[in-house]
């Protein structure tokens, strides 16, 4: 039985009756429609922590998904599930992926930071300092496009930019 219609809380029931209605005068081909409800499906399994589940229902939307940019947010997805199961390689490659589709993905620009200033610190710790300077000044790359992207967003990246001398500009919105 597919997810979408096991859920048991009322809120994924609301969201599931109302995301179906939509998708039945969606004007998009079978195909598209089809990887919508896997890419949905995957969606309330991760969120239940049913990541084998997420993962299976996001690789059948990736085989089917033709956009790009949809594309892009299906691999954004894998390579959350992939950090939160500590990952981090795996990750990035979903995450690279994601921004190859779509260069303007801030999400997936954050958390391609939060991944390099965390091996930075783990570095740090083992005292390899010169190591771990080179991975923030990637995380600080990817953070400051992220910013640019998004000014609004991600502001204790913003204060970690600043106070460690990596911004490139005085003011951040």
């Amino acid at each position: 039985m597919p997810r979408s219609q096991r859920n048991d809380n009322f809120i994924d029931k609301t969201f599931t009756v109302m995301a179906d209605m939509i998708l039945k005068v969606l004007p998009a081909n079978r195909k598209a429609k089809e990887a919508f409800v896997y890419y949905r499906d995957g969606m309330s399994a991760q969120a239940d922590g049913e990541y084998a589940e997420a993962l299976d229902n996001y690789y059948e939307a990736l085989k089917l998904e033709e956009d790009s940019y949809d594309k892009s947010y299906i691999l954004y997805n894998i390579g959350l599930i992939h950090a939160s199961n500590g990952e981090h390689e795996k990750a990035l490659e979903y995450y690279y992926q994601a921004i190859d589709l779509n260069p303007r993905h801030p999400s997936a620009l954050n958390n391609i930071a939060v991944i390099y200033h965390y091996q930075g610190d783990r570095l740090k710790e083992e005292g390899n300092s010169e190591e771990a300077e080179a991975l923030y000044d990637k995380a600080a790359e990817y953070w400051r496009e992220a910013i640019r992207i998004a000014p609004n967003n991600y502001i204790e990246a913003q204060n970690w930019l600043k106070t460690t001398g990596r911004s490139q500009i005085d003011v951040f919105f």
